[in-house]
């Protein structure tokens, strides 16, 4: 390693923040409040995944191949034909893409101006004694934050790298939406980019080694499943897969389940089977820092790695892969760093969605995890046939389930399948927060024709029929 006594630049800061994405700002502008002097320092594009490659650019895709759908399910109201069709993809992505940009110029470049004590560096870090190397220019600084972020993770498929694949990144850049797809993977990533390649056009097939969405409730699980099968997807669960291969049509992935294989054909193959965090060029090793099987940075509660004086955050650490809780990791690493490692990551109640439709949201524990934390588990499952709000948009696909300890009737978690359901999980956050019981929750007042009423319904369910009330009744 480096020595701190070298002769290359001594630039010497409060706090060095390794990564310039959601976390790497959040941590840096924390400390910059904090008052602290901070060498913020890039490799790649500023703004990390979810402005350039994730969140932004995946949702706005999501929510065009909506609009298409939505045209087209017009007819489940009586009177009325509608019909859309994609006219021009390349516009389509040209809109995606300006959209990227004017974030990452507003959300990032442009607030590097705002804060003096913050410096921005672009460069490749490695970890060094009392501080990192950057493109062989030494920067000092006793704590440091790595917030490196992560990327698609490709895997072991004998034939793979021959055969040529997308990934989640580079299947947002096509020039020209894909007339067949196999996709591989069916975690959040999966489902959403299925879905919406389908109703884009695409013949689709999902494939997947368990069930779609593993974390979530088997009903939910089941139910989203038969949904994407409605609208033309082919899912293929509980299989293990054996080979690719490039073909004079495109590619082709040969699937093996209950002992028999099965090749399968596409113009183009997309892997979505998870992420890797983004550690190749830090020299963790050399510095002392401990990493996880997955190649994931270990960090305890207070976002401390085994190296004292540097902490981790973000999606580099492997933990609660959403942006959202990278930032709020990294703000709590920053006043760690500069004030005594006294905050503690909490996850309790934290929410996560799938931008699928229908929905699916959640928080708190499933029923299976709460049985195994030791809980005397009870559950209630409200169909969406049984909320007003779906009866009235004549679509009812989807279901609400909430699980809570049956001694003292607490609130342990819930999740939601609903068309907008997931801005309806944010009620379930707080209930967890301030340790509502069903009961409680069933008793508060909710909106009539109101998705997030369903909430109520299953809270009643515990303990009454709910085809025996009248509206707005209990």
């Amino acid at each position: 390693m480096p020595d701190c006594c070298s002769s290359v630049d001594r630039d010497r800061y409060d706090l060095i923040v390794i990564g310039a994405g959601s976390a790497g700002f959040s941590a840096a502008i924390t400390a910059a409040e904090e008052g602290a002097r901070v060498a913020l320092i890039g490799f790649g594009t500023i703004g990390g995944t979810c402005v350039n490659v994730g969140c932004v650019p995946s949702k706005t895709m999501i929510r065009a191949a909506e609009a298409l759908h939505g045209a087209r399910a017009a007819s489940r109201f009586q009177g009325i034909i509608g019909e859309a069709h994609i006219e021009d993809w390349a516009a389509l992505v040209a809109d995606k893409d300006a959209l990227v940009s004017g974030l990452r110029q507003k959300k990032y470049v442009d607030l590097l101006g705002a804060y003096d004590s913050i410096d921005y560096l672009e460069g490749a870090a490695r970890l060094a004694n009392g501080g990192v190397t950057v493109e062989g220019r030494f920067i000092a600084a006793e704590k440091i934050i790595i917030a490196t972020g992560a990327s698609p993770a490709i895997p072991p498929i004998p034939g793979l790298n021959e055969t040529g694949y997308l990934t989640s990144t580079t299947a947002l850049e096509l020039s020209e939406s894909p007339r067949s797809l196999i996709v591989v993977g069916g975690g959040y990533i999966g489902c959403e980019l299925a879905q919406m390649f389908a109703r884009a056009g695409a013949k689709v097939t999902l494939v997947t080694r368990s069930r779609l969405l593993p974390k979530a409730e088997p009903e939910i699980s089941d139910a989203l499943a038969d949904y994407l099968e409605a609208e033309g997807v082919s899912v293929r669960r509980g299989l293990s897969y054996v080979a690719a291969a490039r073909t004079e049509a495109g590619v082709s992935l040969t699937i093996s389940a209950d002992g028999r294989e099965e090749t399968l054909h596409a113009e183009r193959l997309l892997l979505t089977t998870g992420r890797r965090a983004n550690t190749e060029t830090l020299g963790l090793r050399e510095a002392g820092v401990e990493t996880l099987p997955n190649g994931a940075i270990a960090v305890d509660a207070r976002m401390r790695t085994s190296r004292p004086g540097v902490y981790a955050a973000g999606d580099v650490t492997g933990q609660d892969q959403f942006v959202y809780m990278a930032a709020y990791g990294a703000k709590l690493a920053a006043k760690n760093a500069l004030n005594s490692n006294s905050y503690t990551y909490e996850n309790a109640a934290m929410p996560w969605v799938v931008f699928t439709d229908p929905q699916v949201a959640g928080a708190g524990l499933t029923e299976i995890e709460a049985e195994a934390a030791g809980f005397n588990v009870k559950t209630s499952i409200a169909p969406l046939d049984q909320v007003p709000r779906a009866l009235a948009a004549h679509d009812t696909r989807g279901l609400i389930k909430l699980v809570a300890d049956a001694d003292t009737d607490r609130l342990l978690g819930a999740q939601i399948l609903a068309p907008e359901g997931a801005d309806s999980i944010q009620t379930i956050v707080l209930a967890l927060k301030f340790n509502m019981t069903a009961t409680q929750l069933g008793e508060t007042i909710f909106p009539y024709l109101t998705t997030v009423e369903g909430l109520k319904l299953a809270a009643q369910g515990f303990d009454k029929d709910v085809t025996k009330l009248s509206c707005c009744a209990g």
